[in-house]
């Protein structure tokens, strides 16, 4: 099989490697495409704390393809760069055939999904979500589907008001700081950004004196995001979450280092990037 190998920062190359083999309660999967997630823009751009080369289609973790059986699947995988990848069978979703001609990136699906579970946006409410790349927007489809007014805030803008529930999903000190600012008393900020390059400050006075709840919306249990990607599937295959809509770029397996540089510059309508072999 061909996978990306991820040589040094900004330098990716195609190698062939032997196909992996499953272990028991594993399975292969025929790679139709993967999802770049933002999280992964530090490896590609170099970070003191990584080591290279990175392991064969590492950090590919938004995949979905076809098994030996032949069912269209997405799930939790970790070297989707690649023609071919093994994912556990109890960390699959399958596909519905309404979703057969669409690029179903699940674990980022999943991960929006979680992340409205986590805040509990409820119909009626006003919600700001501050960072609108691909999280966000999804985010915002989501709570909009729930019945939630929602609030977008971009880099930039210089937002007022207070909001019963805001969610953080730019992973900055610039959008925490925004976030914190428009949180009503009482109310709820939850955090899906993805803050890796550091430590954050805090406004802890005004989390004290408005008695906010905050949450981190990040989810490490395996069942919890196998629910959440099952749930955006069914969403999807409803008509309810428009996930063409999302993935505004396509690239191929050769040309994973101009596919990081696209979700590094996010210019011309950039939301979703998926590279295919």
């Amino acid at each position: 099989m061909r996978a990306a190998v991820l040589t040094a920062p900004a330098t990716a190359e195609v190698r062939e490697l032997p196909v992996p083999r499953p272990e028991p309660g594993e399975t292969l999967v025929h790679v139709e495409g993967c999802g770049l997630c933002g999280s992964s823009l530090s490896l590609w751009q170099g970070r003191p704390w990584f080591a290279y080369p990175a392991e064969a289609g590492a950090p590919g973790h938004e995949v979905w393809g076809r098994t030996e059986d032949g069912r269209r699947v997405t799930g939790i995988s970790y070297h989707g760069f690649a023609e071919t990848d093994v994912l556990r069978e109890d960390e699959l979703v399958e596909l519905p055939h309404v979703l057969d001609d669409v690029p179903v990136p699940g674990e980022a699906l999943g991960c929006a999904v979680n992340v409205v579970r986590r805040a509990d946006v409820r119909a009626g409410q006003e919600v700001a979500i501050v960072g609108m790349g691909f999280l966000g927007t999804a985010i915002a489809h989501l709570c909009a589907q729930r019945g939630a007014r929602v609030m977008p805030v971009r880099r930039g803008d210089d937002p007022s008001g207070e909001f019963e529930r805001v969610i953080e999903a730019a992973g900055t000190q610039e959008a925490l700081d925004t976030a914190s600012r428009l949180v009503a008393t009482g109310g709820r900020l939850a955090i899906a950004g993805f803050h890796q390059d550091g430590r954050r400050t805090v406004d802890m006075q005004r989390w004290n004196w408005r008695g906010i709840d905050v949450v981190n919306a990040h989810e490490r249990d395996p069942r919890r995001s196998v629910e959440g990607i099952r749930e955006a599937v069914n969403l999807a295959a409803a008509r309810e979450l428009d996930v063409a809509a999302l993935v505004t770029h396509s690239f191929r397996l050769e040309e994973l280092d101009a596919a990081f540089a696209a979700a590094s510059e996010r210019r011309n309508g950039f939301l979703k990037a998926v590279v295919c072999p």
